[in-house]
C-alpha cells in the first residue's frame, strides 16, 4: 500500500508519527511519503516537503508565507497525480489540505482525514466542502463525533492521541537534579508555543512577567520547555532583562541573579512533559500544550495573542466561547485565558502570583483537569484511527 500523509504542524507531525508507526504494525510493506517534520520522517516518512515550510498561524502570517504554501502544493499534487496513492491522509492544517483534497478526489483518491478541521469553531460553511471531499474521518475531541454526525458525515471519536505518548519520564525530584533546579522551591513553566510567530508574541511578555513575578516572590524559578526543533538563541534575540540557562550549562544555579535581580529561565530541551509535570503551574500558549498539561493535571494559565488582523477577523467569525481546548473539553471557564490586549507583563505575573498562593485552588484545578483527562478516552488512538483507514482502503478496493 502507498499512502500519502500531510501533515503541516509540530503537533500534527507527532500524531502522524504514532498513525505512521501503527499502520505500519499492521501492514508492514506500506511505504509513506508526504509533508511532515522530524518524528514523521523518523517513523518512516519519505519527505516530499518539511512540515516547517508550512507552519504559519494566523491570516496575516500565511499572506506572508504564499510563495512557499502554493510551491508546496503544486508539488504535492504533482506528486499525487504521478503516483496515485492508495490513500491521502490528511492531519487538520485544513486551509492547505482542502485545496489538496480538491484535487485528489478528482484523481479518485480515497482520502481519509485524521484530527479534523475545527470547523465547529469557525467557518462552519466549510463543512459541507469536508462532507464531499472527504471519504472518512477520526476525530480526538470528544465533542466532535456528535458534530459532524450532524452534518451526515463519516466520521468516528477514536480518543486523543496524546494519551499514548503524554507522560513524565522522571519525578519531579529526578527533573530538579537533572537541571539544576530547587524542588523545595515553586517551579513556573513558561510555555510561549513551538513556532516562532507564537514565540516572538508571547515570550518577551512572559519574559517581563517574570521579572514582575521574582519582585514579589523571589523563590520562584522557571523553566521553559522549548520545541527540538528551535534554538535557544531565538530567545536571546529578543534582548530581554532576563538571564538564559540551557541545562547543558545550568550547574547548581540559583533562581535569580543576584548581582542584577535579573530573573534565570531554564531552558530544557527535549524534557518537555518532565518540565510541565513537575511545574507548580504553567504559562502557557493556547493550543496543544493545555491538553497535555490536563493530561499531566499540571495547573495553567492560558495566553493567546495573533497579529491584529487575525484578532479582527477572528472576533467575528469564531463561534465558540473559549480559546483553550482545555476549557471547550471541559465545558466551562476551567483555567484562566489571557487574550489578545490583556496579554502583559503586569496581567501575566499578577495571574501566576495568585495562583501560586491559592493552593486550594490549584489542587482543585488539578482535579478538574483529572475530569477533562477522562473525558479524551482512553490510549490507542492512532491504532483505532489505522483500522479505519485500513477499512477505508479495503472498501475502495471492493467496491
Amino acid at each position: 500500500m502507498r499512502v500519502f500523509v500531510i501533515a503541516g504542524e509540530a503537533s500534527g507531525d507527532l500524531h502522524g508519527s504514532c498513525l505512521i508507526h501503527a499502520l505500519k504494525s499492521k501492514l508492514p510493506q506500506t511505504r509513506f511519503t508526504g509533508i511532515g517534520g522530524p518524528k514523521m520522517e523518523e517513523a518512516g516518512l519519505e519527505l516530499l516537503l518539511p512540515s516547517s515550510d508550512l507552519a504559519v498561524v494566523g491570516v496575516a502570517e500565511i499572506i506572508g508565507h504564499v510563495r512557499p504554501i502554493l510551491k508546496a502544493f503544486c508539488r504535492t499534487t504533482a506528486w499525487l497525480r504521478k503516483e496515485r496513492p492508495d490513500l491521502l491522509v490528511l492531519i487538520d492544517y485544513p486551509e492547505f489540505n482542502l485545496q489538496v483534497a480538491a484535487r485528489a478526489k478528482k484523481l479518485g483518491i480515497p482520502i481519509f482525514y485524521y484530527i479534523s478541521p475545527q470547523v465547529w469553531a469557525w467557518r462552519q460553511g466549510r463543512v459541507k466542502k469536508l462532507r464531499r471531499l472527504v471519504n472518512r474521518m477520526a476525530v480526538i475531541l470528544p465533542f466532535e463525533e456528535a458534530f459532524f454526525r450532524s452534518h451526515g458525515m463519516e466520521v468516528t471519536f477514536v480518543g486523543h492521541p496524546l494519551l499514548d505518548v503524554v507522560r513524565s519520564e522522571f519525578s519531579r525530584a529526578e527533573f530538579c537534579e537533572r537541571t539544576g533546579i530547587n524542588t523545595e522551591r515553586p517551579i513556573v513553566g513558561l510555555v510561549p508555543g513551538s513556532r516562532k510567530g507564537e514565540i516572538s508574541r508571547l515570550f518577551p511578555v512572559m519574559a517581563e512577567a517574570a521579572k514582575g513575578i521574582i519582585q514579589d516572590r523571589p523563590d520562584v524559578q522557571f523553566v521553559l520547555p522549548l520545541a527540538p526543533s528551535l534554538d535557544s538563541q531565538i530567545l536571546k534575540s529578543f534582548h530581554c532583562s532576563i538571564k538564559i540557562s540551557s541545562v547543558t550549562d545550568a550547574g547548581r544555579q540559583s533562581p535569580t541573579d543576584k548581582s542584577s535581580n535579573f530573573p534565570i529561565i531554564r531552558v530544557v530541551k527535549g524534557q518537555t512533559y518532565e518540565a510541565i509535570a513537575a511545574s507548580d503551574l504553567i504559562l502557557a500558549a493556547s493550543g496543544t500544550v493545555t491538553l497535555e498539561a490536563a493530561i499531566l493535571e499540571t495547573p495553567m494559565i492560558v495566553t493567546y495573542k495573533v497579529s491584529p488582523i487575525t484578532y479582527f477577523l477572528g472576533r467575528r467569525l469564531v463561534k465558540v466561547p473559549f480559546a483553550s481546548l482545555v476549557n471547550l473539553v471541559a465545558g466551562r471557564s476551567l483555567v484562566p485565558e489571557i487574550i489578545q490586549r490583556e496579554v502583559t507583563p503586569e496581567r501575566l505575573s499578577h495571574e501566576v502570583l495568585s495562583l501560586l498562593k491559592n493552593d486550594t485552588g490549584r489542587q482543585n484545578m488539578k482535579a478538574e483537569l483529572k475530569k477533562v483527562k477522562n473525558a479524551l478516552g482512553t490510549s490507542g488512538a492512532a491504532a483505532r484511527a489505522a483500522d479505519l483507514a485500513i477499512e477505508l482502503v479495503d472498501g475502495t478496493r471492493t467496491a
